[in-house]
């Protein structure tokens, strides 16, 4: 049994759920504890039973409740030691296991396997969870992607990949002019067409189930996120019958997946 579930995803709160037969956790805790007791009792789980929280870098759409879910559940905490340092939060140091970056390390019966990535955080982290030879991978929060990365993600039976935004919506927004530099740079976020890109490149190695997800909320929404990959990889005459493609939600879970 290797279960997944986006509870939270978008650039106002983040939080993933994964559940193997005797393995259940967190990956980023973006919203309050309330907000994820809820979407874990909505698909029939308990916080209680959570065993780990992963982060992946201290910006606070990842880590907003994690101070006060660690407290209420008493539930270790993983991350690397920069990222630690950086957490503003009051986190029990009997709670905090670190971890270094690029080196696997094991949950119960998930291995993880931590990998950097480009972004404007301490020492920020894309995910493997791997069980019953099936793995999943998280990688948001990305500047531009990397041959590196793109290795890393090879052979997912599930991804959870960033499309953060619409180059043409942000460049129109009203955010601030050194904000929308920060997230069209190399350390800030992917957008549509560099999801796009991604995903076809990953196809060629047999990944085909993919959930887009870290939309941004005034500059993406996921109907537009949808239609330019799929548009993408027609034009590239990828056979799309056999693609599993679907926008992580950004205020309820979505469906689990169950891979079995």
């Amino acid at each position: 049994m290797f279960k997944f579930c986006n509870l939270y995803s978008g650039s106002s709160g983040n939080c993933s759920f994964i559940k193997t037969e005797n393995t259940q956790i967190l990956v980023d805790c973006g919203v309050s504890s309330k907000k994820i007791e809820e979407a874990l009792s909505s698909i029939g789980e308990s916080v209680d039973k959570i065993n780990a929280i992963i982060i992946s870098h201290e910006h606070s759409d990842h880590v907003k409740g994690l101070a006060a879910i660690c407290k209420k559940h008493n539930i270790p905490i993983y991350a690397n030691t920069k990222t630690f340092e950086k957490i503003n939060q009051n986190i029990a140091t009997e709670n905090k296991r670190s971890f270094n970056s690029n080196e696997k390390f094991e949950i119960g019966d998930i291995t993880v396997e931590p990998f950097s990535i480009p972004h404007d955080a301490a020492d920020p982290c894309g995910f493997n969870l791997l069980s019953n030879n099936e793995k999943v991978s998280i990688a948001t929060d990305i500047g531009h992607m990397e041959s590196k990365i793109l290795h890393k993600l090879e052979g997912s039976n599930l991804l959870l990949l960033e499309s953060n935004y619409e180059p043409d919506m942000l460049k129109s927004s009203k955010y601030p002019y050194m904000l929308k530099k920060r997230i069209l740079g190399p350390y800030g976020h992917l957008s549509n067409e560099d999801a796009s890109t991604t995903i076809y490149e990953l196809i060629q190695s047999g990944s085909n189930n993919i959930m887009l997800g870290h939309l941004s909320e005034h500059n993406n929404f996921p109907e537009l996120a949808y239609q330019t990959v799929m548009t993408n990889l027609i034009s590239k005459n990828i056979d799309i019958d056999n693609l599993k493609l679907e926008v992580a939600y950004r205020d309820k879970p979505n469906s689990v997946i169950d891979l079995k």
